[in-house]
């Protein structure tokens, strides 16, 4: 069993229920998926369709690798001169983690990723939405430690979106704290 998720059941889960007064272990909010987003954006939007393709095929690669589970990549729902973007046309790459995928990439997250961050002094508190779900924003993909930087044609920055079952922001950052994940410190 993951590191990570042990924490949960042994350590986290108790600790939120005498907290909150859960009557029911199925209340305990919890981490149920991990979504990473890429959004290719300005990378794609000029280029010919060959390129387009190579660049979403390089990001693709690269978020396979460090996830451990194929990515796949998005396409345009509609066309928009003003952005010319053309409906079909590749625009991004996401992947949904569960489970034990969920788990190790969380703890490499962590425990590597976000330590190895230039100037990193923690995530902002404010990054949750009103369902206690987080958002993570990573400008640069090169520091995850399976990417070589001088081997990689593509730099691109990436979201990383935490579900959590959560009712509130309040049980939500609580999860995140004891899950491990650094805050800043509130200015008083």
């Amino acid at each position: 069993m993951n590191e990570l998720k042990e924490k949960y059941i042994k350590e986290v889960a108790g600790v939120l229920q005498k907290k909150y007064g859960y009557k029911s272990l199925m209340a305990i909010p919890k981490i149920t998926k991990v979504v990473i987003n890429v959004g290719a954006g300005k990378k794609v939007s000029d280029k010919d369709s060959s390129t387009r393709k190579a660049i979403i095929a390089d990001i693709v690669k690269d978020i396979t690798t460090i996830t451990g589970q194929k990515a796949m990549a998005t396409k345009a729902k509609k066309s928009i001169a003003t952005f010319k973007l053309r409906e079909g046309n590749p625009i991004g790459v996401k992947v949904t983690l569960r489970g034990e995928k969920m788990y190790g990439f969380l703890e490499k997250l962590i425990n590597i990723v976000l330590p190895g961050v230039r100037d990193f002094q923690g995530l902002k508190p404010t990054a949750f939405d009103k369902h206690g779900n987080m958002a993570i924003g990573l400008k640069e993909h090169i520091v995850f430690p399976e990417i070589l930087p001088e081997k990689t044609k593509t730099h691109f920055g990436l979201e990383v979106i935490i579900v959590t079952t959560a009712k509130t922001i309040e049980e939500g950052k609580e999860l995140m704290t004891l899950m491990g994940l650094p805050f800043k410190k509130d200015k008083k």
